[in-house]
């Protein structure tokens, strides 16, 4: 568990959206979208590195980009990222990037 997981969002996701490569990767792999930006919001960034979840932490406190990392069940990872003014959260594979 992070450091700052919680059960109440920790900030706003904004517009939300999904690749369609994402959509499908989701979908195979019987994954709900809802259930990884749920996720996301209360601070469990899933696996990022330590610098990461530091980059995190800071943008929790003063703003920046927000990044999350979650392996699916088939060896797909999906990111999800908050843009630094919270005007929209992404669902994204890596090479969507």
């Amino acid at each position: 568990m992070n450091p700052t997981t919680s059960t109440v969002p920790l900030f706003s996701l904004g517009t939300v959206c999904a690749t369609p490569a994402a959509l499908e990767t989701l979908h195979t792999c019987n994954v709900l979208f809802t259930d990884l930006v749920a996720r996301h919001v209360t601070g469990d960034w899933g696996v990022l590195s330590e610098a990461d979840a530091v980059r995190n932490e800071t943008a929790l406190e003063q703003g920046g980009r927000l990044l999350s990392v979650y392996p699916l069940p088939d060896q797909a990872v999906v990111w999800v990222i908050t843009e630094a003014d919270r005007a929209a959260t992404t669902l994204l594979l890596p090479e969507d990037y």
